[in-house]
């Protein structure tokens, strides 16, 4: 492979400079943007991309390269200067930085090859660090993963929640450098510069800790050495630096974060660094595809009509089948396998298979580093716990993360331990993900199926499963393509559609028998695919019982089914009615919980028959 420039000592502080003197000039032309926080990272940066990693610059995803994370991600420009300076990347794009028509995005992402996830929102690029390092790890390699983390972003809880799986799992690939420049966006950082407690706090997670001037390049180089030395512990660098370093009027001073300069200031600051000027070579740049499964050979479901089983025990059967054929998966769980049933999985498969613990947030930070290494992570957990990792969903969002989520004990139907348990808000998150698929099935077969769709859908992908032991409604060969629907109960007698998913489905089922002898006919349908939204074959279904919809869910209102159903049949003059989750459960048992709540067979034939008078 083509190696990294490994440059004479001596030369990183002139690049540190230039890369000083392009963070200036991109922000100032960008009219916003962070140049005090890139000029702190200066050196860190320098050594990183010329003397300490190995890279190849014209192959981003070489798989024998060392990678780095930006996890401050606003200090994009300087890391966008050093990729000019290894030839990757034009001044002139670079001077591109913010515009609507550019890669150079504010904060890093993938639409440059360069950037494996997207960074930005503090507190979650050591998350994926640690899952790129253990993908390395499993895979036998010497490679190793760099972190660069702002000291304000050390606050976050997330930061630490990796440092302590890095610590359990040994991942001595993994190098986090901590820029400490002391002073945030508003004020000082809690321990300002005092590196010895961040030192403290590192190495009582298990970690290697050294102290550094993050503006001297000989001690920086001794520590990169040594952190690269071996041994079976991660670690810390902690740079003391100075925001604005190299220009007095920016150095140290607070009230410059997120202030791009004046041309006048930015030509008076550049004057002070005494820049030795290099015009790099240019390097053409490859652009290798992402992974997308093909579940070929898996398989098939193989129920009885008499089975009973809940959708969440379907799934770890079928995660374990893809397992069988699809080498690229791995499972992630949070300490609920047994609950999951990721448990199938782990036991089959240890070696990938990966126990995060309760940890939710850095389970779906490491599921994105996972992913940059070529695998396709399934991360579960109960569906309730999955939403303290909304922001790591967002930014997975963001980067285009080809990785799913299993949300289990959805509803109040898990029953008698409560609303803490209950997932009955994360529809709402998960379908407003760009991209995002999500799928809800009702029956084991079902299950089984739409895991297999998710895994083949080529980025983030949802599955929602539920705790109650269910019948089996579907041939073993039933077909579930995205975008679709089923329809299980029919006649040209139909006055309105019932639409339900999961746990409804069965409750309208029950609703439809009760209904016909009473002599109100209504269509039932299962609404499997949440997103992409069966719209066509709703509209139709509709249009053929009265134009009636209802839609009934084991959900809060807000973000759930009925307002999917509704807005996308509203523009067709679709009448939708819903049935939600519309006040705080409690607990008790399940069926008795679908009554209170009033999505049980019972409450939908009481609907049903306002709906047909």
């Amino acid at each position: 492979m083509a190696q990294s420039p490994h440059v004479p000592l001596e030369e990183i502080r002139p690049i540190a400079d230039r890369l000083r003197k392009l963070s200036i000039l991109m922000t100032t032309e960008a009219k916003s943007g962070h140049p005090t926080s890139c000029m702190s990272a200066a050196e860190i940066v320098a050594l990183l991309f010329f003397r300490v990693m190995r890279y190849d610059p014209g192959n981003p995803a070489s798989p024998e390269s060392d990678k780095f994370v930006l996890s401050k991600g606003h200090a994009a420009p300087v890391l966008y200067a050093a990729l000019v300076e290894a030839g990757t990347l034009t001044a002139e794009e670079a001077m591109t930085l913010r515009r609507i028509d550019s890669r150079i995005e504010g904060h890093p992402t993938p639409r440059l090859p360069y950037v494996q996830v997207a960074t930005g929102s503090l507190g979650q690029g050591l998350s994926a660090g640690a899952g790129m390092a253990l993908a390395m790890k499993k895979d036998g390699s010497d490679r190793r993963v760099f972190v660069m983390l702002g000291d304000g972003e050390a606050a976050e809880g997330a930061v630490w929640e990796a440092c302590a799986f890095a610590a359990h799992y040994k991942l001595a690939n993994l190098v986090v450098i901590v820029d400490v420049n002391r002073l945030g966006q508003s004020e000082a950082t809690m321990l300002g510069h005092d590196l010895d407690a961040y030192a403290a706090r590192f190495t009582g997670f298990g970690w290697n800790a050294a102290i550094v001037d993050g503006h001297n390049v000989d001690e920086l180089a001794a520590a990169f050495k040594q952190a690269c030395a071996g041994g079976d512990r991660p670690t810390a660098i902690l740079a003391k630096t100075f925001k604005g370093h190299g220009v007095s009027f920016l150095e140290d001073k607070d009230g410059h974060h997120g202030k791009p300069l004046s041309p006048e200031e930015a030509e008076k600051a550049i004057a002070e660094l005494n820049v030795v000027e290099k015009t790099p070579s240019r390097i053409e740049t490859t652009v290798n595809e992402p992974v997308v499964l093909k579940a070929e050979g898996i398989e098939p479901p193989s129920y009885s009509k008499d089975d009973v089983l809940a959708t969440r025990q379907a799934y770890g059967v079928v995660l374990t089948k893809l397992g069988a054929v699809c080498p690229e998966v791995v499972a992630l769980d949070g300490d609920v396998k047994n609950s999951t049933f990721a448990q199938d999985f782990a036991k089959a498969y240890p070696d990938r298979y990966v126990e995060c613990f309760i940890a939710e947030q850095n389970m779906v930070g490491l599921a994105m580093g996972l992913a940059a290494e070529g695998r396709v992570p399934f991360v579960s957990s109960f569906g309730a716990f999955l939403i303290r990792a909304a922001d790591q969903i967002r930014m997975a969002g963001i980067t285009g993360c080809n990785i799913k989520l299993c949300g289990s004990h959805a509803g109040v139907s898990i029953g008698e331990d409560g609303p803490s348990q209950m997932a009955l808000e994360e529809l709402g998150l998960v379908r407003s993900i760009p991209g995002s698929v999500v799928v809800y099935p009702s029956d084991a077969v079902s299950a089984e199926k739409l895991v297999v769709a998710a895994a083949e859908h080529p980025g983030f992908a949802f599955i929602r499963t539920g705790r109650p032991k269910t019948a089996i409604l579907y041939d073993n060969d039933e077909e579930f393509p995205l975008g679709d629907l089923k329809v299980l109960r029919q006649s040209d007698d139909d006055i309105f559609t019932i639409a339900g998913a999961g746990v409804t489905l069965h409750e309208a089922l029950s609703a439809y028998d009760t209904l016909k002898e009473a002599g109100i006919h209504a269509r039932v349908v299962d609404l499997y695919s949440v997103k992409p939204l069966p719209t066509a074959a709703l509209i139709e279904n509709a249009d053929a019982t009265g134009g009636k919809l209802l839609v009934v869910e084991d959900h809060y209102p807000a973000g759930g089914l009925g307002e999917a159903v509704a807005a996308a049949t509203a523009p067709e003059g679709i009448r939708v009615h819903s049935l939600a989750v519309s006040k705080l459960p409690r607990s008790g048992k399940g069926p008795e919980l679908l009554a209170y709540c009033g999505i049980d067979a019972a409450a939908i034939c009481a609907k049903a028959e306002k709906i047909a008078d």
